[in-house]
């Protein structure tokens, strides 16, 4: 027999007979402050949620749904949306159908079920992901979606609670979360080994343990397994109970008065203190873990039958009689009408349109633009009083470093919710002196040294995001940037798109990288590739050659985030952060004057740089590579190559008819990239000239196929000047 029917069957038999009494020691309702009303509100909303998870698995069957992992074994988590508000965000996985079900019963005007429905069919009408996927949340109940199997949206639940900390200190106002909100994230047993899930238990730790406030409550739904694998017994409470910075507290989630008494204790800690729980829940998976899953195969049937003698429902239909709050035949009643209405909204739901088209799909993977207050623009006056000493020298050529230093102070005077978060960002100023004086300027609210951990680094940035904040998080090297990919792959990236445009989390994430440093480095601090960033739809990645340009592109990425609600990545050349000198020593021709907010021209998305009008060669780079290829350009002229080099600026997404303009009437079209061969910029814009420029002539030059040495070899696989000018006398030829 199907599980899902010999779990139904067992419940129906359970209330023919007129329910058992309730377990032994189980907890009196008056005690935990759980009311009649209270109480049979939870149980219809587990109901619902159960006969949910039977509707799922007919109409996968019948090829009119497409989910199956349901909630079923996990109704408790409805008890723990009655100990919260509305306006405590909830990060949830995807075995909470009863807490968003319960959710929308204390805000009116909600129709859940329906929503659900439309989600289940993948209808473009489903209200939070426009049927890109069957996703937990909702805009007015304050759930984000989540798609994460790995518990990896615990890290941006964790910066989410952090911000209301700092939005107390700032003293800013109507932000989406209030000041006495706490933000929830539910998660498995086996998510909780997941090193995203231990970085973001950590982190919290290490807040709490500092005194950060730390309104957070993680609720692990322990139901002893993942898929197949069993978790040893035992094994969540001897790693959390005695966790350094959380609060540890423990109930039963297949009984609805020990769950409803847990999650307020909990709530109620974490509201009152500013400090994370952990709160424990045991629960019981039933039916297996997806609808193609059948447990007889990896558990006993000893194990399954002692999990179904859990099932929530039954504990349930015991309370209410216990109580006299309903009878059995009541309860039967109201979950055939329940199944009864829901088969019927299902009807009409299948029936309701669905994706069609590719552009209809793709529609909300760039999020919507937003109109935005006009800000005010510092006046002289305060922004001599921010720079000091420093305003004296703003008339003098600087390098990239010192440049990018005052761009990010003028944001940061002129956006209050720009938050700096990284690695050594505070007093330090940065490995490379890039956020030197910040935190001297803006204290310690809005320039955050963070823990070491890129993923908790990116997390605190997306859940900043959630609340308001423009987060410009630093990871210190490109190379640091790997193990915490899925932050901005997964979670960032993703938000837009499985919301449609709802939810958006906008950021600019500074990375120093690239090749070519000197005196020091090898692999994990010159690593040249940027393929990681350029296959993730939507987001932009923005890599400048030179000081001027980078305080311009700068700028346009916090507009970008702050009016259009990008995801942007701006990587810094580590090699051209302290260069002054292009063809000799002490020609200066690599630094600029700083120009102040308003002045000089902007550099818009997509907008390339172009040096020179030559017809003979286009020599199109971007970063170092720009830069060799300006010095190459140079030797070129003395042979009487007439060139023009361009420079990208804008990696992604690249303005295709802005390039192929800026290479104009060129006959010949070298492409050098400072990235390795494969997975580079440089196979995508060979592809774009073959396409589109296909009576060029065309050749590439790009780093070798390696990783990066220390010392003097550290330049050997990479284009160089004079490489540069024999692939182009090459292609002249």
């Amino acid at each position: 027999m199907d599980a899902a029917q010999a779990v139904h069957e067992k419940f129906m038999a359970a209330l023919a007979r007129g329910a058992s009494g309730r377990r032994e020691g189980a907890p009196d309702p008056a005690a935990a402050g759980l009311s009649r009303t209270e109480a049979v509100d939870i149980f219809l909303s587990q109901l619902t949620s159960r006969q949910m998870d039977r509707l799922s698995r007919d109409l996968q069957a019948r090829g009119e749904g497409f989910y199956t992992i349901g909630s079923s074994g996990h109704e408790g988590n409805a008890a723990v949306a009655a100990a919260l508000r509305v306006t405590d965000m909830a990060f949830l996985h995807y075995r909470s159908n009863a807490f968003q079900l319960h959710r929308a019963r204390q805000l009116p005007g909600q129709t859940p079920n329906w929503d659900m429905l439309l989600s289940f069919a993948a209808s473009a009408e489903d209200p939070i992901s426009g049927g890109r996927h069957k996703v937990i949340g909702s805009k007015p109940l304050n759930i984000p979606p989540q798609t994460s199997t790995i518990a990896s949206h615990l890290p941006k639940a964790v910066g989410a609670a952090f911000s209301i900390g700092i939005a107390r200190k700032l003293e800013m106002c109507d932000l989406p979360l209030p000041p006495d909100a706490v933000v929830l994230a539910s998660f498995g047993d086996a998510s909780a080994n997941h090193s995203t899930a231990q970085g973001a238990f950590n982190t919290a730790g290490w807040a709490a343990h500092q005194g950060t406030p730390m309104p957070m409550i993680f609720l692990c739904e322990d139901n002893g397994i993942g898929i197949s694998t069993r978790t040893p017994t035992g094994w969540i409470e001897a790693q959390f109970r005695n966790r350094a910075g959380l609060h540890y507290i423990q109930c039963d989630g297949t009984d609805l008065v020990s769950a409803y008494a847990g999650a307020k204790e909990a709530a109620d800690f974490a509201r009152r203190t500013r400090r994370p729980v952990f709160l424990h829940m045991a629960t019981v998976r039933l039916y297996g873990h997806a609808g193609s899953d059948v447990q007889g195969a990896y558990l006993p049937k000893a194990l399954i039958e002692a999990d179904e003698a859990r099932d929530p429902l039954l504990a349930g239909v015991a309370l209410m009689v216990e109580q006299g709050w309903m009878s059995a035949s009541e309860i039967g009643d109201a979950y055939e009408d329940i199944g009864a209405t829901l088969a019927r909204q299902a009807e009409a739901a299948i029936k309701r349109p669905r994706l069609t088209t590719a552009s209809a799909v793709m529609e909300s993977i760039v999020p919507p633009k937003r109109d935005l207050p006009r800000v005010n623009t510092p006046s002289a006056e305060d922004r001599k009083a921010m720079f000091g000493s420093d305003a004296g020298q703003m008339d003098k050529p600087m390098h990239m470093a010192r440049l990018l230093s005052w761009a990010l102070a003028d944001l940061m005077l002129a956006h209050k919710e720009i938050i700096v978060a990284g690695e050594d960002v505070g007093p330090k100023g940065g490995v490379y002196n890039v956020t030197a004086k910040l935190h001297q300027r803006f204290g310690s609210a809005r320039v955050v040294n963070t823990l070491l951990d890129e993923q908790a680094i990116l997390g605190l940035a997306i859940g900043m995001a959630h609340n308001g904040f423009l987060p410009m998080p630093e990871i210190q090297f490109l190379a640091y940037v790997h193990n915490a990919e899925d932050q901005i792959r997964g979670e960032a990236a993703t938000l837009s798109f499985f919301s449609n445009g709802q939810f958006t989390n906008p950021m600019v994430i500074r990375i120093a990288g690239l090749g070519y440093q000197k005196g020091f480095g090898g692999h994990f601090h010159n690593d040249n590739s940027l393929a990681v960033f350029r296959d993730i739809p939507g987001v932009i990645l923005a890599v400048p050659s030179n000081g001027r340009d980078a305080v311009a592109m700068l700028r346009e990425c916090v507009r970008l985030a702050r009016e259009e609600q990008r995801v942007v990545v701006f990587v810094e050349p580590i090699a051209l952060y302290m260069t002054r000198d292009l063809h000799e020593e002490g020609d200066g021709l690599w630094t600029s004057v700083y120009e102040a907010p308003g002045a000089g021209q902007p550099i818009r998305l997509g907008e390339v740089g172009v040096h020179g009008d030559g017809t003979d060669l286009a020599i199109v780079s971007y970063g170092n590579g720009y830069y060799l290829s300006r010095q190459a350009e140079k030797l070129l002229a003395e042979d009487g190559v007439k060139a023009r080099v361009i420079d990208l600026r804008w990696l992604g997404p690249v303005d295709e008819d802005a390039l192929l303009a800026a290479v104009g009437d060129a006959q010949r079209i070298l492409i050098v990239d400072e990235c390795r061969i494969t997975g580079s910029q440089s196979e995508a814009l060979m592809a774009l000239f073959t396409e589109r420029a296909s009576d060029r002539k065309l050749a590439r030059l790009a780093a070798d196929d390696s990783f990066i040495p220390l010392g003097k070899a550290a330049t050997l696989t990479l284009p160089s000047r004079d490489s540069i000018v024999a692939a182009a006398k090459e292609l002249l030829a």
